[in-house]
Order: structure tokens, then C-alpha cells, then sequence
């Protein structure tokens, strides 16, 4: 077909969308975190993920095009540009060539000259390859892959290579050394029997078509950069799913995603950046290691070292992390059952990765199954996320920064874990499972809608890297860190832990927002846990959990606050009220645990008013008495004291 205006316009208009889009999310608002990590990271502002027209653009003439038809055994090369020898095809020159037919062993190679542009119009091709990659790019400038509309194209490749010294280090079944592009609205599978199945060793973009690729081990890779505007995603990797590999420079080695709908199901990593992870549109459905049932971290913090062999026997099972229950004993149930490794053809596997799970820089041998991970920052402004993963489900070896999308999470460690500051200033997220809900140095939640179901810390704030291990972040600190914080200034903020509900080795501030806690139902852990101080200057807070080691406010406050033991236990789904001396319903909750101790402050709350407090059968009366006031002889005292102890 010949390309007309309109599709011309469409594409330029399409490509300027993106370009707008790909820079607006650049600056954070004056509402975003106050402090700044000391972790010195590329961030989304460091990424160029705009996208050309011409990486958009579908159309060709086809009476100037070659064509190329694989059959019998051999291919018909119909112009100038491309020599056959059997069913091997090398292009040599730039130009638009249409593919069709069937080969049973042959190849494409490119090899042009660096400054060559070739577009291959795949149209209803399929070819197998048996001892290489069946589309090889040695040498050309950009190469562009058109799905012709309608048309259904296969390249598989085999389980071994022969390779030779010009091709050493080919090692997937579309293997590109130049600038690779894929669009056009047909369907394109890779069966990547070899290793990996789309390799770009310079930048990989994809704006549309129909892509599945079953990999034994990465499905795609862009080694500078990865970005996806379009296109529906149907990804089974043996490794990882998506990942860019570049370590040499801030702005290279990063995934953006402006649109596309993905189902991807990997062993490891579904989508790792070595630098930036940028998602600003798209739908998700993300499963890692065999899913959240299959923990990699058990109950009790330390990792479960056969997680990588239970994707076949019901997941994480006896060594996995589960529930306990409300005296902290067992697991709380049996984890759903998980597809045999002959069911989902997978095989986990040990990965040397340059961006590890410590802020170690060396390389270092690892297994890791997170869903979106990324070296220095994960950015997420738009999006559906549905992610079940086996190990942390957003990692950040850097920063994590949230401002939009709908995230619903289960994972099998921590559903958010950032070794540097974590923001959330709008979208939803909702952790279903974890080990840690979510995790940074310094935690500021600005705005949005957060639930968080736990085993151990809602939100955990503390110094350091997450290790799986008596060295993971945060463990076992009793003295106030420096640069750990937890800011709340906003949102809607739900937890249910069996540790403590918030967490902080440094200082907890709260400014805004809604926060309910359903804390811990053993002793040993606090519905607020702090090591410096715990400042309350505006919002609403209830928080209830077990007498032993519970925690009030700070008496450096500015807002009135109460920590109130009552005189038994109260059953689980008893509502909780408090009123004031009118009768008037100031706060109320529905803790879904037993607990005894609550932390409740309000900016209702006045100096002199006395609070009825009612649960179940229970109902005792407080008195405001000074900016914090309490009844409580916990070991943690109680009350601020301006250095909280906690486990």
C-alpha cells in the first residue's frame, strides 16, 4: 500500500502526544516530599522517552518495496537490495522489504551499511530457524518492523546455537545491534527456545501490534532503552520479562511505557530498568516466581531458601510466609494452590544481575522475582496494575514516586520497598499480601488512596537495603536514624499488620490525611512504632493494637492526641466509637482484630472536653489534659517522650 497524508498527520500528531506526555510528569508539585534522599540517582526528569513520528508511522509504497517469499525451501527476492542463498535472506541496503511465506530453517540477516534504514513489512511470514537467530541485524542505522494488518507472523528459534566469531554473542531469536522499532496492528510471536526473544543492543520501541513471546529466559530487551507506547503484550519468560541493561550513563538503561495492555509471566524480574522505570499508562497483569503463594520471604522475616522450588508443590507452603494467627502462632491457613513447572513450562533460575537487591554495586548472583524494579527510581503516574508476585512487588534500589494509577498488589515479600524515599501523592494501591506493605528511608504520603494488609510492618521506615535477611532494612534498631522519616500530610490511609501498623527508626510526622491502623494482636509490636519523635499537627488518626509496647503521639505536637488503654481485650469487628460530651460521634473504626490499646487524634479534639470511649461492652470516659494524654503503662511509657523504643 502507498502511505497517505492522513496517516502521515496521524502519526506526527501521535508522536507529539507522546512526546508532551513523556515530559509533563518532570517536575514534582510543591505538595510532593520535602526531603531529599541522600542517594544520588537518575531520576524520570534524566530520561528522554519521547517517540518519533517515524516509529509510529505504518505506511510504505509498495511498488518501490522488495519482496522476499519464503517457500519450498528457499526465497523469491522480487527488486533490488537482498541475495538468497536457500532460505537465508541478507539485506544489504536501505529500502522497505515485504516478508511472506514459510521457511522451515532460514534466516534474515541485515547487514548494511551503519547509516542504512530499513523497514521489513512482515506480512504473514513465518520462520524457524535451527541453529541461529532467524532475524539477525548486524549492521544498519535503525530497522523498523511493520505487522501488516490482519496477518499472523512467526519466528522460533532452537535450543542451541552455532555460532561463529561474527555472531558470538548473538543470543536471541530477533537479535538487533542497531535501533529497533516494532508497530502496525498485526500479530507477532516469538518462540525463543534459545535465550532470549527481542533483543535491541541500542534502543528498542514498540507503538502497536499483537506481540507474544515465550522466552527460556528474557522475553525483551533494549540495552539503552526501552519504550512502549502501544500494543497488547502476551509475555512468558523463563527469566525476565521486560529489562534494560545499560550501566554507563544516567540516561540510558531505562523502560517508559505510555500505553499497552501486558500479561506478563515470569520466573524473575517482569519489568527491570537499570536506571528509571517510567509507567504512564497501560494495564498490567504481572505474576513472578509462581505468584505471592509461593513467598520468597517467610513469616517471621528470614528468607524461605526453596521459594525457587515450590513453584510446583502450592507455593510457599510450611516454609512460606503466611498469616499468623491472633496469638502469633502457625500460618493462619494453607496458600492457595500453584500450577505445576509442567503447567507453566518455567524454570526458575539464578541470575548474575548488575542491579542487585542491595545498594552493593558490584555483581553478584541473585534471585530475583519482582514485578516492576528499577536501579535508581520507579515512576508511576497512570495505569491499571494487578500484580501477584512472588518476591517485592515495586522495588527501587533508589526512589519509588507515585502520583496516579490503580496498583493492586500481593506479594510474597514487600509490596513496596524503596532503599531511598518512597512518595505517594495520588492513584490507589492496595496491598493485598505482604511481608512489609511498604517500605523506604523516608516514607511521605501526600495524597491518594492506600490500603495495606501486612504479616509484619504496614509502613516501615528505616535505613539501609532490603536483604531478606537479619541485615534486611531496618531490622532490630532501637536508636533514632538519621534520614528516616514518615510524613503524612494526606490521602486515605488503611493498614492491617500483625507487626507494628506504622513504623519509623527515625521520626513519624503527620500533617494531613486519614489514617486508620489495625494493628498488632501480640505484645511485642506497636500499632505506632518510633525511634525519634512522633509530631501530629493536623489529620485524623485511629490506631488500635495490643497493651505492651504502644505508642502516642510526641508532647512536642501541636494537635490534641490520646493513647488509651481500656481494661480488656476487645473482640475483632466490634465497632469503636468516640464521642464528645454532646453525644457527637467524633471518630469511629471497625478493627477486624482483637486489640485493647488505642491511639486516636483529631483536630476536633479540645484542651478540658472529656471523650467517651465505646467498643463491645466497654465504655470509658477521657478527659483532655494537656496536648498528649494518656492512661498507658506500656514498656514504650506510653506517651511522647522523644525517643520511642520499638521492635
Amino acid at each position: 500500500m502507498k502511505i497517505s497524508d492522513t496517516k502521515k498527520l496521524a502519526a506526527i500528531t501521535a508522536a507529539f502526544f507522546i512526546t508532551v506526555t513523556a515530559f509533563s510528569g518532570c517536575s514534582e508539585s510543591a505538595n510532593s516530599s520535602q526531603t531529599t534522599s541522600s542517594v544520588s540517582q537518575a531520576a524520570k526528569s534524566d530520561i528522554d522517552a519521547s517517540i518519533a513520528a517515524e516509529d509510529i508511522d505504518v505506511g510504505y509504497d509498495e511498488e518501490s518495496s522488495v519482496g522476499i517469499t519464503f517457500a519450498d525451501g528457499s526465497a523469491a527476492i522480487d527488486g533490488e537490495g537482498a541475495t538468497s542463498e536457500g532460505e537465508t535472506v541478507t539485506i544489504s541496503q536501505a529500502g522497505t522489504y515485504i516478508l511472506s511465506g514459510t521457511a522451515t530453517n532460514g534466516r534474515i540477516i541485515v547487514s548494511a551499511d551503519k547509516t542504512a534504514e530499513i523497514k521489513l513489512i512482515f506480512n504473514g511470514v513465518d520462520i524457524t530457524c535451527a541453529d541461529n537467530a532467524p532475524l539477525l541485524v548486524g549492521k544498519a542505522k535503525k530497522v523498523y518492523i511493520v505487522l501488516e494488518d490482519g496477518t499472523e507472523n512467526v519466528l522460533t528459534d532452537n535450543a542451541s546455537y552455532s555460532l561463529g566469531e561474527d555472531d558470538s554473542n548473538t543470543d536471541g531469536a530477533i537479535f538487533s545491534k542497531a535501533d529497533l522499532t516494532i508497530n502496525g496492528s498485526g500479530t507477532l510471536t516469538v518462540n525463543a527456545n534459545y535465550k532470549h526473544g527481542i533483543v535491541s543492543k541500542d534502543d528498542l520501541v514498540i507503538t502497536d501490534g499483537n506481540i507474544n513471546v515465550t522466552s527460556a529466559s528474557t522475553a525483551m530487551e533494549g540495552k539503552d532503552s526501552v519504550k512502549i507506547s502501544g500494543g497488547t503484550f502476551n509475555i512468558s519468560a523463563g527469566t525476565n520479562g521486560i529489562k534494560s541493561t545499560n550501566t554507563e550513563a544516567s540516561d540510558k538503561g531505562f523502560i517508559s511505557v505510555t500505553g499497552g495492555s501486558f500479561t506478563v509471566v515470569a520466573n524473575n524480574d517482569a519489568f527491570e530498568a537499570e536506571t528509571v522505570l517510567s509507567m504512564e499508562g497501560g494495564s498490567f497483569d504481572i505474576t513472578t516466581g509462581g505468584g505471592s503463594a509461593n513467598a520468597s520471604m517467610k513469616s517471621d522475616g528470614t528468607p524461605n531458601s526453596d521459594w525457587q522450588n515450590n513453584i510446583g508443590n502450592g507455593g510457599g507452603g510450611p516454609n512460606g510466609m503466611g498469616r499468623p494467627d491472633d496469638n502469633g502462632n502457625g500460618t493462619g491457613g494453607e496458600p492457595p494452590a500453584m500450577p505445576t513447572a509442567d503447567d507453566t513450562g518455567l524454570t526458575i533460575e539464578t541470575t548474575a544481575n548488575t542491579t542487585t537487591d542491595s545498594t552493593d554495586t558490584t555483581d553478584n548472583t541473585s534471585t530475583s522475582a519482582k514485578a516492576l524494579k528499577a536501579g535508581n527510581e520507579v515512576n508511576i503516574s497512570v495505569g491499571e496494575f494487578k500484580i501477584d508476585s512472588a518476591d517485592d512487588s515495586v522495588y527501587s534500589n533508589g526512589n519509588i514516586v507515585i502520583t496516579g494509577g490503580n496498583i493492586s498488589v500481593a506479594s510474597g515479600d514487600n509490596g513496596m520497598h524503596a532503599d531511598g524515599n518512597l512518595t505517594i501523592s495520588d492513584g490507589t494501591v492496595d496491598i493485598t499480601k505482604s511481608y512489609e506493605g511498604i517500605e523506604g528511608s523516608i516514607v511521605t504520603i501526600d495524597g491518594g488512596t492506600i490500603s495495606v494488609v501486612a504479616s509484619d510492618d504496614g509502613i516501615n521506615c528505616a535505613g539501609g537495603s532490603d536483604t531478606g535477611s537479619t541485615d534486611r532494612m531496618g531490622a532490630d534498631q532501637f536508636s533514632s536514624q538519621d534520614g528516616v522519616e514518615l510524613n503524612i500530610n494526606g490521602g486515605t490511609v488503611t493498614v492491617d499488620a500483625d507487626g507494628d501498623g506504622l513504623d519509623s527508626n527515625g521520626n513519624f510526622t503527620m500533617a494531613g490525611g486519614t489514617v486508620c491502623v489495625c494493628g498488632p494482636t501480640n505484645g511485642g509490636n506497636g500499632a505506632l512504632d518510633y525511634n525519634g519523635t512522633a509530631n501530629v499537627t493536623g489529620g485524623t488518626l485511629i490506631a488500635c493494637g495490643a497493651v505492651g509496647m504502644e505508642e502516642g503521639f510526641s508532647d512536642t505536637s501541636t494537635q490534641y492526641s490520646v493513647l488509651h488503654d481500656l481494661g480488656s481485650t476487645v473482640s475483632a469487628n466490634e465497632k469503636l466509637t468516640i464521642t464528645d460530651s454532646d453525644d457527637k460521634e467524633i471518630l469511629s473504626f471497625t478493627p477486624i482484630k482483637t486489640w485493647q490499646s488505642v491511639v486516636f487524634t483529631s483536630a476536633d479534639l479540645k484542651e478540658g472536653e472529656t471523650y467517651t470511649i465505646t467498643a463491645g461492652s466497654q465504655s470509658e470516659s477521657v478527659t483532655i489534659d494537656g496536648i498528649v494524654t494518656s492512661n498507658s503503662t506500656g514498656m514504650s511509657f506510653g506517651r511522647g517522650h522523644g525517643g520511642g523504643r520499638g521492635f
